[in-house]
């Protein structure tokens, strides 16, 4: 199961153009929330007791915490799409351990690494002129992920884990394989030119640094040493392919990649300057709602009435926010869910990276002390991106991020044990599928209601749709926009379905600034033709 949803979660897409994002996040959370309620009713049906150690304690605090501001957000569509995203991701952490626990560690990071490669993959085959309607047209090459950024995230967040099971493979073949994924993913992260990935992956190699200089002379094994060596030149062919290789991407720059390393820390201009207005308005919803945020995944709503001169986060046709959250997993969970939220949250982290780092200093053996310095690097990994980007928002990240954290936490002394009856059982059993079904339902009609929009004919097929998937800001701006017209006809031409209703959201339009810092800066690519 992990192995067959962290492929499809990765892999999985709706060829619905009009709707930029949703048509990959939609199907994405299906998976996610099918696989995750699958794992959790097998694992109730055999485990015996639920132990919690300090960390769960404070996911499960984390958990509470969310769904109490959910309870008091301003739409409750929103909120229970995010928090249902949050409980899933929780879901596979505690299966994750508990399938690591029984013995199939070294699965599950085998499968979190393909699952990464084959997001690569999808990127590069994108960027050297393979089409699909699968593929982003505007985020290119972000492949089944939708986003260059997305899948630069995946890249370097998997990379220690893949790295960890090349030089635990047991078959020369097997690490050869771990070797040409990691080409794969090198490529792929020089063609995103993603910064935040590339700060991720600075902050990740110098903490496995550390670790290596501190028990430096304990470890001396020539089969490992040899086979980092291997790794570190694989990765080397992937960067000189990346860069030596003609493909279809025409970046607005001359030199693009020097410029992303030369500006990776520009904050003056562009997308960096971008964001530090994004966080600063941020920060006042924030300071508006300290305790509980504002709900999960109501940024989108809060933001564009506490902004009142033009703002390019907010997309002025639909009055909510182009994106569905900031431009940081740590400001949406502030403004979102308030500070106890990302506190407690922040703690079970920092509790993971201390097992680990305690772990790695009192290590048995080789492959204990490699695990350690894995989850550490993955850790410091995601904490880094999630500081410039959205990870544990988005389904693909969740999925990965949880199972790789689940798969490597070591074993802690439970502070709370709960014996399971046979009636407890079945009552957790039930919950856990209400739960999970809801959600499964939930987006399963946000790709019906895609689907349905995408074919309609008439004003019928478009309500139709926005029932599937009220909170869908495309679909009720044109259902708004379309209920206006007087004497509307039954039927409706798809060029006029689907342009963008000028002023049909809530928010008035304004005239657009060309000196407003763009976020994400992800239109200076396309593909040529």
């Amino acid at each position: 199961l992990f192995g067959a949803g962290a492929i499809a979660v990765v892999l999985a897409a709706a060829p619905y153009r009009n709707f930029d994002l949703d048509r990959f996040f939609a199907p994405k959370e299906l998976v996610l929330h099918a696989v995750t309620l699958a794992l959790v009713l097998l694992g109730l049906r055999r485990v015996k007791a639920l132990e919690f150690d300090r960390i769960d304690l404070l996911l499960a605090v984390y958990l509470s915490l969310s769904l109490v501001s959910a309870l008091f957000a301003g739409d409750h569509w929103l909120s229970a799409r995010a928090l249902a995203l949050t409980l899933s991701g929780a879901g596979l952490f505690w299966a994750a351990r508990a399938a690591a626990a029984a013995g199939g560690r070294s699965t599950l990071l085998a499968v979190a690494a393909a699952a990464a490669v084959l997001g690569a993959a999808a990127s590069l085959a994108q960027a050297y002129g393979f089409t699909s309607g699968l593929f982003s047209l505007h985020r290119v090459p972000g492949g089944t992920l939708g986003n260059r950024n997305f899948m630069a995230h995946l890249a370097v967040i998997c990379a220690p884990a893949l790295i960890l099971a090349a030089l635990k493979a047991r078959r020369s073949w097997t690490a050869a394989l771990g070797a040409a994924g990691l080409a794969l993913l090198s490529a792929a992260l020089v063609l995103s030119r993603t910064r935040a990935a590339y700060l991720g992956l600075a902050a990740g190699t110098v903490l496995i640094a550390y670790g290596v200089w501190r028990t430096r002379g304990r470890w001396n094994d020539p089969h490992t040493t040899l086979r980092l060596k291997f790794l570190a030149l694989a990765a080397a062919l992937g960067i000189l392919g990346a860069l030596l290789l003609p493909n279809k991407l025409h970046w607005k720059s001359d030199s693009p990649y020097l410029d992303t390393v030369t500006g990776m820390v520009n904050y003056k201009k562009g997308s960096g300057q971008g964001r530090l207005i994004q966080y600063g308005r941020t920060l006042r919803i924030a300071a508006a709602h300290p305790l509980l945020g504002v709900g999960p995944g109501n940024w989108a709503v809060a933001y564009p009435k506490s902004v009142k001169e033009y703002d390019r986060s907010i997309d002025y046709h639909s009055g909510t926010t182009i994106n569905p959250w900031p431009s940081s997993d740590w400001m949406a969970l502030l403004s979102e869910r308030g500070l106890p939220a990302l506190a407690a949250l922040l703690l079970a982290l920092f509790w993971l990276l201390a097992d680990a780092w305690r772990r790695a200093g009192r290590a048995a053996g080789l492959y204990d002390y490699l695990e350690s310095l894995a989850l550490a690097g993955t850790l410091a990994v995601t904490a880094v991106v999630a500081c410039f980007d959205a990870v544990l928002l988005l389904p693909a990240a969740s999925f990965l991020v949880w199972t790789l954290l689940g798969a490597l936490a070591p074993a802690s002394p439970a502070l709370l044990a709960v014996t399971l009856t046979p009636l407890l059982r079945r009552r957790l059993a039930l919950a856990a599928a209400l739960i999970g079904a809801a959600a499964v339902l939930r987006s399963s009609g946000q790709v019906a209601a895609m689907a349905l929009y995408s074919g309609a004919r008439s004003l019928a097929q478009v309500t139709t749709a926005s029932r599937f998937d009220p909170g869908n800001a495309r679909i009720r701006s044109r259902l708004k926009a379309l209920q206006k017209r007087r004497g509307a006809p039954p039927a409706i031409t798809q060029r006029e379905l689907h342009r963008p209703p000028a002023g049909g959201g809530d928010a008035e339009p304004l005239s657009p600034d060309p000196q407003a810092p763009a976020i994400d800066g992800d239109e200076d690519v396309s593909l040529e033709n």
